[in-house]
């Protein structure tokens, strides 16, 4: 039991350090600068064109699916005659 818990110890040591294994640069000022400023362009659009086509293909899905969902509704409040 001892050794389990000295392993456990000497792991969670080692995991948690001081030195960063690789540097990432903070981008959050510019984020917040593009974001922002006032441009015209609606705040869904201005990260790109990652995000208008991320915007195209919610808005079609959206506007498909609703229209599925008024055709089943139609269909089964009208059910077919028996033959």
């Amino acid at each position: 039991m001892y050794r389990h818990l000295m392993g456990l110890r000497q792991l969670s040591r080692r995991s948690i350090s001081s030195s960063a294994r690789r540097q990432i640069d903070n981008s959050v000022k510019e984020k917040q600068k593009l974001f922002q400023e006032d441009n015209g362009i609606p705040i869904h659009l201005k990260g790109g064109s990652k995000d208008a086509l991320l915007y195209r293909a919610t808005m079609t899905l959206t506007v498909f699916g609703s229209g599925y969902v008024v055709y089943e509704l139609l269909s089964a409040a009208m059910p077919k005659k028996p033959q």
